[in-house]
């Protein structure tokens, strides 16, 4: 079933694996050894991708969900001459490797996405074939066909068990996505033993009510099995399982599909009887001179599909510029001039709530950027995010851009994840803001790949009234101030709130948070300031404040009416909007020092959420105005009220530190 040199090749890839985990003392071999035989079909025989453009357009995805088994997609990239040497193979896990515990993105040449939390890999493959499928409706014409790449995905059964997963893969299957094709790693091992204490479904059948198609190997081993089921996967019009029946440390004498070889190095002893098992008569870290010279056939014929496709988009170029200078705006991450000058963005004169001025300014975004593409988790008529003219996201309209992502949070940052990572659009989510909780993780991952993805969060306060504490966020802004890398705004008003979407959208190198009101708020003057996080938004009458108040999103205007209260008491205020911590805290000193004089100490904070984390900006001599227990069921002003965001408890606050 397997040539003399394919089997040398896939030993290659076991022994590089195995060898590597025992070096470092620490990491997950028995995947890459039972998953060689079909990671090397896939990438050999169908994965269209080169070493020579690791990020040449129209490539084919690789995802190892399965992110633990790391050393296998090292191996490979090793193998098919990407930018990761022996020595990195002997460095795996060690300080500034190219090959750390889990595949990252951006730090290892031809990782797609960093992977290893379980169930998030597969989930953005998903969001990588939704973008093939919108950007093929949009870019491919009758005689020419640029756009036309698979998601290829190895997952294990950690990511089936996982919820993220199902919520993402239950949406592939509704959207039809028949360029998503999984190998599904059925080993029946996870790290607690085997899989039948805990996992016992057939997933076979839920994929197939997914609405995938669910093909089978019989021997994990047979090449040529593997070749008719990939095949057999792209002909399908749907998103492809195949279950392939592995044995987790395929070789090893005495841990061979057991989950001992699930996550420690096999030993000394165990690597030694392998190889004498195997017949691999080569010391650790060898590879066969033949072994490299198949592969650079191999590499060269990849290329040559590369090359190919340069030709012809060169030619659609010439024959389609109007696409093509589309194809170039799309892959940009540029703002349009035109977007940033549009007055209709502070087109606001009313009493307004952020998440209805959210909405208007969405419409104005996607009239300018036409590849904005996302939508809500199932909340869209509440968290204003519908694009009006950008028709819906479906399989019999690929061309729409809004996503109706179902009641599906998690899913729904994952998949957002994946269609940054894969190009060609700016994306967004939303939700209610209590619901972050159930997207930290996929948030994190944005942050820690550096991806720009919106998320929308409305409903950001006890403001939003009678559904009560269940889903009156009070933790939640301070939990995502921090995650590094991420921007959180809540504007202040209509006005902030478009500063809010165009910083976030200026913002290309990690996620941005917008928290949305559901309750009307006023509009401010002059928001010029909001730019850099922080500005003065109502200014003492004299030289010195007496006093200064730093508010965000609907509390600015109460802090504005606080402070004439005040000055009836002789007491002269400021106010500070601070729309975003972190673009604030990245002005220079001379900025900051002007908005919040050290020497001014007597400071009150105002957020209707945690106090947590306030105390950097009102010293040992301030006060925080806000909620550290849950909230309650009733109409959102009387929430306000009895929580003490009035103007009476603001006032006495700032006369307390007086």
């Amino acid at each position: 079933m397997l040539s003399k040199i394919d089997s040398k090749v896939i030993n290659s890839i076991r022994f590089m694996s195995m060898d590597a985990v025992q070096k470092a003392n620490s990491g997950h071999p028995g995947l890459p050894m039972g998953t060689a035989t079909m990671a090397y079909t896939l990438w050999s025989n169908h994965l269209n991708a080169s070493k020579n453009d690791p990020n040449w357009t129209d490539r084919d995805r690789f995802v190892l969900s399965a992110g633990h088994g790391s050393m296998l997609q090292y191996s490979l990239l090793h193998l098919f001459g990407y930018d990761v040497s022996m020595d990195d193979i002997k460095n795996f896990r060690q300080w500034g490797s190219k090959t750390p515990g889990h595949p990252e993105y951006g730090h290892t040449e031809g990782v797609e996405t960093t992977t290893g939390p379980l169930g998030q890999g597969i989930a953005n493959a998903v969001g990588m074939a939704m973008a093939e499928k919108r950007l093929a409706a949009e870019f491919n014409t009758d005689d020419m066909t640029i756009v036309d790449h698979y998601t290829y995905v190895i997952a294990g059964d950690g990511d089936m068990m996982e919820g993220v997963a199902s919520e993402a893969c239950s949406l592939a299957g509704h959207l039809k996505l028949s360029k998503l094709i999984v190998l599904y790693d059925d080993n029946k091992i996870t790290i607690d033993g085997t899989t039948d204490i805990a996992f016992t479904e057939d997933v076979g059948k839920r994929f197939e009510a997914y609405g995938w198609e669910v093909l089978e190997s019989r021997n994990s081993e047979d090449i040529e099995e593997l070749n008719d089921l990939i095949e057999m996967a792209k002909k399908s019009d749907k998103p492809t399982l195949i279950k392939v029946p592995t044995t987790i440390g395929y070789g090893s004498p005495n841990k061979s599909g057991q989950s001992v070889a699930h996550g420690a190095p096999l030993g000394d002893d165990e690597i030694k009887l392998t190889r004498e098992n195997m017949s691999w008569e080569h010391e650790p870290f060898f590879v066969p001179e033949d072994v490299y010279t198949h592969m650079e056939k191999i590499i060269d014929e990849k290329d040559a599909k590369r090359k190919e496709w340069n030709e012809k988009f060169a030619e659609y170029r010439n024959k389609y510029p109007e696409l093509a200078e589309k194809w170039d705006r799309w892959h940009s991450l540029e703002l349009p001039e035109e977007l940033l000058n549009d007055e209709e963005l502070f087109n606001f004169d009313k009493k307004i709530a952020t998440r209805a001025a959210g909405g208007k300014i969405i419409n104005v975004i996607a009239k300018h950027m036409d590849n904005l593409f996302g939508g809500s988790a199932d909340l869209a008529g509440s968290n204003k995010t519908t694009m009006s003219n950008a028709g819906d996201f479906q399989d019999e309209t690929p061309d729409g851009n809004n996503i109706n992502f179902g009641v599906r949070e998690h899913g729904m940052g994952a998949i957002l994840n994946g269609i940054s990572l894969h190009g060609g659009f700016r994306t967004f989510g939303a939700t209610f803001l209590i619901f972050s909780n159930y997207m930290r993780p996929t948030i994190r991952l944005s942050a820690l790949m550096n991806q720009p993805v919106v998320y929308v969060f409305t409903h950001d306060s006890i403001a939003l009234g009678e559904d009560g504490p269940t889903h009156q966020p009070i933790e939640q802004l301070a939990a995502l101030r921090t995650i590094p890398n991420t921007k959180v705004f809540r504007p202040a008003d209509a006005k902030e709130t478009a500063v809010a979407w165009i910083e976030a959208l200026k913002n290309t190198d990690g996620p941005s948070v917008l928290a949305l009101t559901r309750q009307g708020l006023p509009i401010l003057e002059d928001v010029e300031g909001s730019h850099k996080g922080g500005y003065i938004v109502d200014k003492e009458k004299g030289n010195s404040p007496d006093a200064i108040l730093i508010a965000t999103g609907s509390e600015v205007s109460l802090a504005m009416d606080a402070k004439k209260e005040l000055e009836k008491d002789g007491i002269d205020a400021r106010v500070v909007s601070i729309l975003s911590w972190e673009l604030f805290d990245k002005q220079d000193e001379n900025y900051k020092e002007e908005i919040l004089p050290k020497n001014i100490t007597k400071r009150v904070s105002i957020e209707a959420g945690t106090t947590f984390g306030w105390q950097k900006y009102i010293g040992s001599e301030g006060k925080s105005i806000g909620i550290d227990s849950f909230g309650a069921s009733a109409p959102g002003p009387e929430l306000m009220d009895r929580f003490g965001f009035n103007i009476e408890n603001v006032v006495k606050t700032v006369k307390e530190i007086i």
